[in-house]
């Protein structure tokens, strides 16, 4: 199952979104003899197999639209393993780090993967995103979710402390964005891992521009220069 391209009919093993109402969307995964009960009734996922996407489906009670998942649904839809941001600030952060196909992105920390679906997609089909987080856990599911939507080529994820050991590596991408406790203690690793043209990166609600060898935060009250 793929969120970056688009299938005309649902198949066993694909996440498909489940629409009730604005405040009641779900993901699925499809899986031969299963049913998912709604407040319309049972949605039996063998009725799914073959059907197109986006098209009304009847329960006993009414009926649900099931739709091909999208990073924007699935951050409505996501099982949360910490706070996650939601796409008003996912756009603004994808704006201003200038992300497009083919650019390579480093993201601390991973967290539930919201904002990592929205740079795959974005990147796709050439780009490559680092992400990383210092809870192994977390780590693992996320790497199950990127390989289960189609985005395994896509992605490093790494367990890895990286205010303590960096990113352990140097001068290859162009954008990084920070979501850490202490985000400040990560800048020297930050400005490393960039490619000498890299433009710049978010430190939480913090934008920094890399200018020759001094950092610039703005979005602050205060100017810091590191």
């Amino acid at each position: 199952m793929s969120f970056s391209t688009y299938k005309q009919e649902m198949s066993v093993g694909d996440t498909v979104v489940v629409y009730l109402s604005v405040n009641n969307v779900y993901s699925i995964v499809i899986k031969a003899g299963e049913v998912f009960q709604t407040k319309y009734g049972a949605l039996k996922h063998d009725d799914l197999i073959g059907r197109e996407f986006g098209k009304k489906v009847q329960c006993s009670r009414g009926w649900v639209y099931v739709l091909h998942p999208t990073p924007e649904l699935w951050t409505l839809t996501l099982p949360h393993r910490t706070q996650i941001l939601y796409t008003p600030d996912i756009s603004l952060i994808t704006l201003y780090l200038e992300l497009g196909p083919g650019s390579k992105v480093c993201e601390a920390g991973t967290g539930s993967g919201s904002l990592s679906h929205a740079i795959l997609r974005t990147i796709y089909p050439d780009g490559h995103l680092y992400t990383f987080d210092f809870h192994a856990q977390r780590v693992e599911v996320a790497k199950q979710e990127f390989v289960q939507h189609g985005f395994e080529q896509m992605v490093t994820a790494q367990s890895r402390d990286v205010v303590s050991d960096g990113f352990g590596m140097e001068g290859i991408v162009d954008a990084v964005f920070l979501d850490l406790p202490l985000p400040w203690e990560v800048v020297p690793s930050a400005a490393k891992v960039m490619k000498l043209n890299g433009k710049e990166f978010f430190i939480n609600r913090w934008l920094f521009v890399i200018k020759k060898k001094h950092v610039v935060c703005s979005f602050s009250q205060l100017q810091h220069w590191v």
